[in-house]
């Protein structure tokens, strides 16, 4: 296998809506590019890019797959991407590990939801952006109203590369502006025959060749004024004025193709070739020091791990971007993750599940490990003087949650080894064993993508599993000041139990004092504070711990085994179960016995006592609420407002943001279950949101009622 320079590597991810042709214009360019002998199609269940049985049984990418093709003396890296927003994580990954990408837009369709998704995912990486228009050779296909959709929903600084000539049935034929040439194919596609434009043509070609020319020196201050100078410009200085507005995201070149006939494939590989940013001409990668990390093929090796999966007979691969230096076999590393060593012995360059042993691979380059001990999506590998890190890739945050259990009990420990498999393949599924909830709590993108990993734990894993119901998270404080005392005494031969509590327990907010007098029984008692713990509850919120003994009543060395008792009810409180927090405690009296009391008297009579207490507080259930964050078109505005007030989620504001309508709200997570569904049914699937843990916040009246009922009916079943 050939070696290639930073310059001669051109690293594509390839967007799109699902069904749009991703993975069909992969295959073309796979086989244009001499790796493979035959094209191979979605309905055959045989392309090189989805290979997973998954993928067989759906129809449509599921992961992330790397790809490479040469052509033109050139490597370009292909990264083909799931079109459904549920996947998304492959998508940025993708884009990190992307010097560019290929957005494909299915002509009958024009701008779908996974479009304008893809689209924001590529804006906010800042990565710039080739179009194809794809599926030119459908008999209901309309060139012209995709071009208006496109300026109307992603830019209106997108520039016509080519047009086709006969759109439709028997396709075959594309003008193209900057080459001013007419591209003609074969019936099979491939290489096209390089012809004169049609004397019907010259007019409209010439336009936009002009209009061409003029974006191209909008890009560059020199260009545009060779612009004026000279009124043209010659076709290489058109290319970099097209390269340099590529890079700045400023110019977005369409170009046309029938990927399934492998129309126009040839062109738009050249295109990407000629006027693609290679990694050299893209902004530096900066590394946890601040520093940017220059693409020097002759510095210090440096890598970063993009993905992970894991393949049958083979085990973990890890695929990764060359940032710095030269990879090569047998080379050590550093992970700057763990500090731990790794060699790697050996590199493939990958198509696919197929798999190329190389020697070396140069900075810019993407390839593989196989049989590293250590190393994860989100690692950098550095060469041996080097301690920082990559930022690396920022998955978004879970938006849909459920509760896994195995069907049998015998399977927990694999189903919790194969639930970490699936994270390492897809870091958007988070696990969570909560002992809060006492459920194994599973997080994703969506209902399908959750639904797709029982899948895996199904048929790959073989472990029968059920989604349940999440619980919520609940936490319990108290609104008012309480006093309960409560003795501990039992005797039963020998030695017995004795330990007596005094308590005042109320609400602690931060910053607050301790007060100097309390109202007990109507008498006002003086609290004397002698000593103060503040504890950081692992849940959130303090308890404040104040001893107030005075003359001695309690011995100090009890004091401990009070406030462990007092953890105990904390951690399950009275009504629901679940977590207490910001409550102060003054333990303010009590008795003991010379002979019975000990540390487990002490510990049930501060439990028993803080119980009792709590109850009579004005106890209160707070939930935990997020913020969500909602892309909405604005002919769905209304409707996606009225169902959130239907959530009790409150609407902070709005705005607009590029093309779309933006709301910020507060919802309580008890009312988020199955939203992503109910949204994309709403908006039609045209919607897209974010969701981050805000606060802990009081729950209504009747809703409070209705947990604490239910929590006692559960209580009653088990």
């Amino acid at each position: 296998m050939k070696t290639f320079q930073a310059d001669q590597i051109k690293n594509i991810a390839i967007l799109g809506n699902s069904g749009s042709g991703k993975t069909t214009l992969a295959e073309a360019m796979l086989f244009n590019g001499g790796v493979i002998e035959r094209r191979g199609t979605i309905e055959g269940k045989n392309t090189v890019s989805d290979y997973r049985p998954i993928e067989h049984e759906n129809g449509n990418s599921i992961f992330s797959t790397v790809l490479y093709a040469e052509y033109l003396n050139k490597k370009i890296n292909i990264l083909d991407t799931p079109g459904l927003d549920d996947f998304s994580g492959g998508v940025i990954s993708s884009l990190f590990a992307a010097d560019a990408a290929v957005m494909t837009i299915n002509v009958q369709n024009g701008v779908e939801v996974g479009t304008e998704i893809h689209f924001r995912h590529a804006e906010k990486n800042h990565k710039p952006l080739i179009l194809a228009v794809n599926g030119l050779d459908h008999e209901k296909t309309n060139f012209e109203k995709s071009v208006e959709m496109i300026k109307e929903r992603l830019s209106t600084s997108i520039t016509l590369i080519q047009y086709p000539l006969n759109e439709g049935a028997g396709f075959n034929s594309i003008i193209d502006v900057l080459k001013m040439k007419m591209l003609r194919y074969a019936k099979d596609g491939g290489k096209a025959e390089i012809v004169d434009i049609p004397a019907d043509q010259a007019d409209r070609a010439a336009e936009l060749h002009n209009s061409l020319v003029e974006k191209a020196a909008e890009s560059d201050e020199a260009l545009m004024e060779l612009f004026f100078a000279n009124d043209t410009l010659t076709e290489e200085e058109i290319k970099k004025g097209i390269a340099m507005g590529i890079i700045t995201r400023g110019l977005f070149p369409v170009l046309c193709i029938s990927a399934k006939n492998n129309i126009g494939v040839d062109r738009l590989m050249e295109f990407i070739v000629n006027e693609a940013p290679s990694i050299s001409d893209m902004p530096a990668i900066v590394n946890s020091k601040g520093n940017e990390v220059k693409p020097n093929p002759s510095g210090s090796a440096s890598v970063y791990v993009f993905k992970s999966s894991i393949e049958e007979h083979i085990g973990e691969i890890n695929y990764f971007r060359v940032f710095s230096g030269k990879i090569t076999e047998n080379l050590d590393v550093i992970n700057s993750i763990n500090n731990s060593k790794e060699r790697l012995s050996q590199l493939y360059i990958c198509a696919g599940k197929n798999r190329t042993r190389v020697s070396e691979l140069n900075t810019g380059d993407i390839g593989a490990f196989v049989k590293l001990k250590n190393t994860k999506t989100g690692h950098t590998l550095n060469a041996p003087g080097n301690d920082w890190k990559y930022e690396g890739i920022v998955f978004p945050e879970p938006k849909y949650r459920t509760a896994i259990k195995a069907q049998s009990e015998s399977d927990d420990e694999k189903l919790g080894e194969a639930l970490n498999k699936i994270h390492m393949e897809d870091p958007t599924v988070k696990i969570e064993y909560s002992k809060e909830l006492k459920q194994i709590i599973v997080h994703g993108q969506g209902e399908y993508h959750l639904n797709i990993m029982k899948w895996h734990l199904d048929n790959i894993y073989r472990i029968p599993t059920s989604f349940n119901l999440p619980k919520i998270p609940y936490r319990e404080t108290i609104t008012k000041t309480a006093q309960a005392d409560y003795r501990h005494k039992k005797q039963s031969g020998g030695a017995g139990q004795f330990g007596e509590v005094h308590m005042i327990i109320e609400p602690y907010e931060e910053g607050s004092k301790e007060l100097a007098m309390q109202k007990i029984g109507g008498k006002d008692i003086k609290i004397a504070v002698r000593d103060k713990e503040e504890i950081t509850l692992p849940w959130g919120g303090k308890l404040i711990y104040v001893n107030s003994i005075v003359g001695g009543s309690i011995d100090a060395r009890f004091m401990p085994a009070i406030l462990k008792g007092i953890m105990e009810k904390m951690e399950v409180g009275p009504l629901t179960g679940s977590y207490a927090r910001d409550i102060r405690v003054y333990v303010y009296d009590g008795k003991m016995h010379p002979v019975d009391s000990n540390e487990i008297s002490f510990r049930l009579a501060g439990r028993n006592a803080f119980s009792t207490a709590f109850k009579n507080a004005g106890p209160k259930i707070l939930e935990p609420v997020y913020d969500v964050e909602i892309f909405v078109p604005s002919d769905r505005m209304g409707d996606v407002i009225s169902d959130l007030q239907g959530r009790r989620g409150m609407v902070l504001g709005m705005a607009s943001e590029k093309r779309f309508e933006v709301i910020k709200a507060k919802v309580p997570l008890a009312e988020m279950n199955k939203y992503s569904t109910a949204l994309s049914s709403i908006t039609g699937g045209r919607a897209m949101y974010t969701m981050k843990f805000a606060e802990y916040a009081p729950v209504p009246g009747d809703v409070q009622e209705a947990v604490i009922k239910a929590y006692s009916e559960e209580e009653e079943e088990e």
